[in-house]
């Protein structure tokens, strides 16, 4: 900094405002600019679960773009903490771009002119690990940052320097492939892509609830693994997912309501495990994001609302967005809520204008389809989530307990503190009637107890959504009787 003398004061970039922080536990898959992070093969960010709590942990610990297409997870990064309805998190992200692998194959040698000891230049896939100027020496000659704010990178010499060469490796984005953010978990021990969320409960100690993979869910093979990665995860806990359905698809169109509905009944996506999104959504920066980022960031925001228990719909809450978006060179210009209804009908979630705002519409799974039957439990998202939240919770609860003794009195003591839990659930609306825990002997012959396997049976009815109401009004001529004195 050289010589001071006094007092000083520094402005520095600004920082994105504070982001509220909820229990419910977000994770994504897909590609972060970790290039423009120094030391980023130490940092542990590729493939395995990273924490974020705001942009300002972003640019730190993943490095933010603009070029969304490139790097899909700065979608979610400004969904949750550069959003004008409020930011929310924290959410984890599985980051599977390597440098060291998905790299271009020459180097890049560009020259760089000095004005006032400054030369800048702009660039996303610059892996900064790699910069160097012929024959000065960074924290000698010069000293290399990144300037997230203007995507560009920022030399500023120490030494005298007028025009100098410089060379630098770029990422290649488009070397990442479906199958890198589906991933693995060898007998090595290693994991990449969803499967690094087995490390998420060791390493954070954290349970996920939603998954999602913007830009990649589209992808049936992406789609199939979230929904599979999202069940029993680590053995135990279950996730819901949310997945979009396509604009295009090989060079077909999917820009109608038809289509839409049509794709998600040829592809498959009618997990009960999750809600299917279309299509996607312009804010009023112009900034186009996938339908799955905007439920999963809403999903979030309604359950920090209700103390983090999922028992609110996302549907009707309003959202940062300022049209629907079909695709380029599309001519659909958009659908109301009542047309919006037909992807409702078929378990999609979409988007309308209502009331004078954007919101989000369509509360049920992808399971859901109107006229046929489907177990009550997938009718609404807040069905399935509700039932995750409470076996997930047991799991939590009575962990710690297992291998010690099961006495007679232990048995009624989980009895009475999962009794317990059901009845507040049902004091906050999360639940309705009278929702019980039971022990009961057909569930527990002796055999099973002797190996040391008790069963609970916990019943309970989650509190339906508002979905419509009707208002029945029938026109009466008897108010014509106040004419001649009669009662009106």
């Amino acid at each position: 900094m050289g010589y001071k003398h006094g007092t000083y004061g520094v402005i520095g970039q600004s920082e994105a405002s504070r982001a509220p922080q909820g229990n419910t536990v977000v994770v994504y898959f897909g590609t972060a600019p970790v290039n423009l992070i120094r030391d980023y093969a130490d940092a542990e960010v590729i493939n395995n679960p990273v924490r974020l709590r705001n942009m300002q942990d972003v640019q730190t610990r993943v490095g933010y773009s603009a070029s969304w297409g490139d790097f899909t997870l700065c979608e979610a990064f400004a969904q949750h903490f550069d959003n004008t309805i409020g930011n929310v998190g924290p959410i984890y992200v599985v980051n599977v771009l390597d440098p060291d692998e998905h790299r271009a194959a020459a180097p890049v040698t560009r020259e760089l002119t000095f004005v006032n000891k400054r030369a800048e230049f702009e660039s996303s896939t610059i892996i900064l690990d790699t910069f160097a100027i012929d024959s000065k020496a960074e924290g000698v000659d010069y000293e290399l940052s990144y300037n997230f704010a203007r995507g560009t990178v920022v030399i500023k010499a120490l030494t005298e320097m007028t025009t100098v060469d410089s060379t630098y490796d770029e990422v290649d984005p488009t070397a990442v492939q479906a199958a890198d953010v589906i991933g693995q978990a060898t007998a090595a021990g290693e994991y990449t892509g969803m499967q690094a969320v087995s490390l998420l409960y060791q390493k954070e100690n954290a349970v996920a609830d939603i998954l999602a993979a913007p830009g990649w869910s589209h992808i049936p093979a992406v789609y199939t693994a979230l929904v599979s990665t999202a069940q029993k995860i680590n053995g135990h806990w279950d996730a819901f997912v949310n997945a979009d359905i396509p604009l295009t698809d090989g060079g077909d169109k999917i820009d109608t309501i038809a289509a839409a509905i049509k794709w998600q009944s040829d592809n498959g996506y009618v997990s009960e495990f999750s809600k299917v999104c279309w299509p996607k959504v312009k804010d009023g920066n112009g900034r186009l994001f996938h339908l799955s980022t905007v439920t999963t960031a809403t999903m979030l925001r309604v359950d920090l609302s209700r103390r983090s228990v999922p028992f609110e719909s996302p549907s009707n809450k309003q959202i940062m967005a300022t049209s629907q978006y079909f695709g380029e060179g599309s001519k659909n210009r958009g659908f109301d809520q009542q047309t919006g209804n037909l992807l409702n009908e078929k378990g999609i979630t979409t988007a309308v204008f209502w009331a004078g705002q954007w919101v989000l519409w369509g509360p049920h799974t992808a399971a859901f389809a109107y006229g046929a039957g489907v177990d009550a439990r997938a009718i609404f998202d807040v069905n399935i989530r509700m039932l995750m939240y409470v076996t997930n919770n047991f799991q939590l609860e009575h962990g710690t307990a297992i291998d010690s003794p099961m006495t007679p009195q232990d048995k009624d003591a989980i009895l009475n503190i999962e009794q317990e839990k059901l009845d507040a659930l049902v004091s906050v609306g999360a639940l309705i009637g009278n929702p019980v825990v039971k022990f009961l002997e057909t569930e527990n012959p002796v055999t099973d107890m002797m190996n040391g396997d008790f069963v609970w049976d916990i019943a309970v009815t989650n509190t339906p959504p508002f979905k419509s109401g009707t208002a029945r009004v029938v026109y009466t001529d008897e108010g014509f009787a106040a004419f001649f004195g009669g009662e009106s």
